[in-house]
C-alpha cells in the first residue's frame, strides 16, 4: 500500500475519521436519491409520457405513407402530398378542440389518406362545422400552392394546387364516410343518393374498378350512404347528424355548396399532368 508523506504542519496529513468519508458518502447518496425521485416524478408527470403513444402511432402512420407516396411519385411531391392531407385533417382536429371534444391525432392510412377519431359533440351543428372545417383549410392550402406556383413559374406547384383541390373536392361529395356525407346529413340526408350517384360516376369515369380504394368506397357508400338515403325519402331524420334549425342549414348549405364550387374551380384552374 502506497502512503503519501506530507509535512507534520499540513492540515491534510491529518487522519480522517472513518464515520467522516461513510457520512459524507450517505450524504452524497441521499442527495442523488432526492434528484433522481424529484426528475422521475417530474417524467411521471409529465403529459408527454402519456402523449407519446399516440404521436409514435400518428408519427409512423406518417413515414408509411411518407414512403408509399414517395415510391409513386418521388419523395418532394410525396411530402407536399403529406402536407395537404394533414392540414386537412387538423382543420377538424382544431375544430373538434375548440369545441371542447376529445379527438385523436391524425392517423394516416397508406394509399387511403388519414382521419382524426372523435366522438363527436352533442350538438350535430357543431359536428357538421367541424366536418366542413377539413376542407375548407384544405382549400386554404391548395390555393397557398396555387399562388406560390403562379408566383415562382414552377409547375410543381401548380400540380401539388390540383391534387390538393381534387382531394377535397372528392371529399366533399355528399356520401359516407366522406365529409360531405356529414355535412349533406345535417343539411338533408336525401343528398346521399346523389352522393352515391356521383361516386359510381367517378369510378366509371376514370375506369377504376380494379383499385382497392375503389372498392372499399363504393362498399361503404353502399353500406352506409344508400339506406341513410332511402330513409330519408320516407322522412326518417337521424336526429343526431341532422341540424334541427331551418336557418343553420341553409347557412351551412351556402357554405357547403359554395366551398363545392370552389374546389371546382381550383381543380380546373390548375389542371395539368402530375410529375411522374
Amino acid at each position: 500500500m502506497h502512503y503519501e508523506e506530507r509535512p507534520a504542519g499540513d492540515p491534510a496529513a491529518k487522519p480522517r475519521r472513518p464515520g467522516g468519508v461513510i457520512g459524507g458518502g450517505i450524504v452524497a447518496l441521499g442527495l442523488l436519491a432526492a434528484k433522481f425521485k424529484t426528475i422521475l416524478a417530474l417524467l411521471l408527470g409529465a403529459k408527454w409520457l402519456i402523449l407519446a403513444p399516440k404521436l409514435l402511432l400518428s408519427f409512423g402512420s406518417i413515414v408509411l405513407s411518407l414512403w408509399l407516396y414517395a415510391t409513386l411519385w418521388g419523395w418532394k411531391f410525396g411530402l407536399v402530398f403529406i402536407a395537404l392531407i394533414l392540414v386537412h385533417e387538423m382543420g377538424h382536429y382544431v375544430t373538434f378542440r375548440l369545441f371542447g371534444a376529445a379527438v385523436s391525432l391524425p392517423l394516416f392510412i397508406p394509399g387511403l389518406g388519414a382521419f382524426v377519431s372523435s366522438p363527436m359533440t352533442g350538438d350535430p351543428a357543431r359536428n357538421a362545422v367541424a366536418a366542413i372545417m377539413g376542407p375548407v383549410f384544405g382549400i386554404a392550402a391548395s390555393a397557398a400552392c396555387w399562388s406560390y406556383g403562379l408566383s415562382s413559374g414552377q409547375p410543381f406547384w401548380i400540380a401539388a394546387a390540383y391534387t390538393g383541390f381534387f382531394l377535397n373536392l372528392f371529399n366533399l361529395i355528399p356520401a359516407f364516410p366522406l365529409d360531405g356525407g356529414r355535412v349533406a346529413g345535417a343539411i338533408d340526408g336525401r343528398l346521399w343518393l346523389a352522393g352515391a350517384a356521383l361516386i359510381v360516376a367517378y369510378i366509371v369515369w376514370s375506369h377504376s374498378f380494379t383499385s382497392p380504394f375503389a372498392l372499399l368506397i363504393v362498399i361503404f357508400v353502399v353500406v352506409q350512404s344508400v339506406p341513410r338515403a332511402l330513409a330519408a325519402f320516407r322522412g326518417q331524420v337521424d336526429p343526431t347528424i341532422r341540424i334541427g334549425e331551418p336557418g343553420q342549414r341553409a347557412v351551412l348549405a351556402v357554405a357547403y355548396f359554395g366551398l363545392l364550387a370552389l374546389c371546382a374551380a381550383g381543380a380546373a384552374g390548375t389542371h395539368i399532368d402530375l410529375p411522374r
